[in-house]
Parts: structure tokens; sequence; C-alpha cells
């Protein structure tokens, strides 16, 4: 039996070197070993309690495992959602292409989306919240995020509105769509990634030799599919790689947009 207090101590300790959020992350885990709020930590500070299997998480946070996989839990944009290991964890600069596409999707009426690998479920269950009229069809070729996806969507109940096909790109659905959205795999085979990302799904990271390949192969498709509008998220040196893909490819009516650390984030491109 310990204290609450001293467990604090010792997991904010213990979590110092892989977190920039120690004290934070150390409460999160135990509130979700104890099955209760912050508060309740600081009003029951000087009780003890049982916290083996406490330990044992904060032991596990403290090899880089990321913290959303142990407690099953992400926030994105305005939402909660179920994750868990072998599906990509959404970030907080995806919710900048939701901003894009609903700023699009708001003020031309849009009624149906497309989304390239949807993973948790983030970005179309997003869209379908803020747009009550909008259908949506989503894709992915790994079965552990469709999984996911299905149990997000349901617990926000849009399965009327989400639908989903797993399956590469949009191959095998002939539907017309106003708009394709998609945070693809971009990060270049020979990339060293972070030791916390490293446990995340290779092939939700990593989109060829230099990267931008599926990056490419969605704006192919966008303009072969005579979609409207297409909102990608990119990697932060891609811009000029794909530039230089728009011209040669006489694609002229496009912009880019950047992150909240002024990094370039992504693109948007308006049919002509």
């Amino acid at each position: 039996m310990i204290l609450i207090e001293q467990a604090l101590k010792f997991a904010t300790k213990k979590l110092n070197e892989v977190s920039d959020r120690p004290r934070l992350e150390a409460e999160i885990l135990l509130c979700h070993y104890l099955g209760c709020n912050r508060a309740r930590l600081v009003l029951d500070s000087k009780k003890s309690f049982e916290l083996n299997r406490y330990f044992k998480m904060v032991e596990k946070r403290a090899t880089s495992y990321p913290i959303e996989y142990i407690t099953n839990e992400v926030s994105f944009y305005d939402t909660t959602l179920y994750i868990t290991e072998g599906v990509l964890i959404p970030r907080p600069e995806t919710e900048l292409l939701v901003d894009e596409a609903l700023q699009i999707i708001q003020e031309k009426g849009l009624q149906k989306v497309a989304e390239i690998g949807i993973g948790s479920g983030a970005i179309s269950i997003c869209l379908a919240k803020k747009c009550q009229n909008l259908e949506i069809i989503a894709s992915d070729i790994n079965p552990k995020a469709l999984e996911v996806a299905k149990i997000n969507i349901e617990k926000h109940r849009l399965n009327d509105r989400v639908k989903m096909v797993q399956t590469s790109l949009l191959d095998g659905i002939d539907e017309e769509f106003d708009m394709i959205v998609s945070n693809p795999p971009y990060i270049a085979k020979n990339f060293n990634l972070p030791k916390n990302v490293a446990f995340e799904p290779h092939s939700a990271l990593f989109g060829g030799e230099r990267g931008d390949e599926l990056l490419r192969e969605i704006v192919t498709l966008w303009r072969k599919r005579g979609v409207k509008y297409l909102v990608c998220e990119m990697g932060y040196d891609q811009k000029e790689f794909m530039r230089a893909f728009f011209k040669e490819n006489g694609i002229q009516n496009y912009r880019f947009y950047k992150d909240l650390a002024q990094l370039d984030r992504g693109f948007v491109i308006e049919k002509d």
C-alpha cells in the first residue's frame, strides 16, 4: 500500500525522461487505473492504495510506449476516441486538416465526402459531427483500423452517415464525391522514428522511398475521379516536391496550409 501523493512523485520522476509533461501523465495514468478524475487525486492524496498495477503502467510508459495505447483513449478536436495498438494515434496537427475541410464543406454546402485512410475514425467523425447533412465513405486497408473506427463511429452514433470499406485508396468504390480528405502515410522510408512513434503501425506512417509517393497517387486519383476538392496532410518538408508535381500535371488552383508551429502541413486543391 502506498499514498497517492507518494505514488505520483515516484511516477513523475520515472516519466521525466520520456515526457514533457511527466506529472500530468502520472496523474492521467493513475486516474485511468483508479477510474476517477484528477480532482479526486487531490482529495485522496493522503489515502493508501494497492498500486502495483499502476506502477507497471508507469514502467511501460517509461519505455516510450504511447500513453494513449495504455489508457485506450485519445482526445482529438472536441472528441474523445477509443484507440489501441495497431492503429495510428491522431495528432493535433491533423485537427487543422479538419478545419480546412470544414470551411469548404460548410461554405459550399457539400454533401458527400470520401476519406482515404480512416484510421481511428477521427477525421470522418469530426466532420460528420459538425455537418449534420454530410455523408462520408471511408476506406482503409488495415482491418484493425476499421475495427477501431467502427467502435468510435458507433459510440458517436454516426453509423447512418459514416460508411467504411476495406480497400486501398478508393478501389471498388464507384460513388461520386464532392471532396476527398486524407492523412496518408508520408514519412520517407529511411527516416528514423522517435521512440514513441515507433510503436505505431508503420503502414500508416511510411509513404515510400521519398515519402510523397502516396500523396502523388491520391492527387492523381482525385483528378481522375473528377472530384471538386482535395484536402490532404503532408510532411513539413514536402511542399516543394508537391508544388513541382502540381506544375508537371498542370494543376494550378491549389494552396498550402501551415500547422501551429508554422510548418507546411498540407494542401487544398480545387478542380478548375
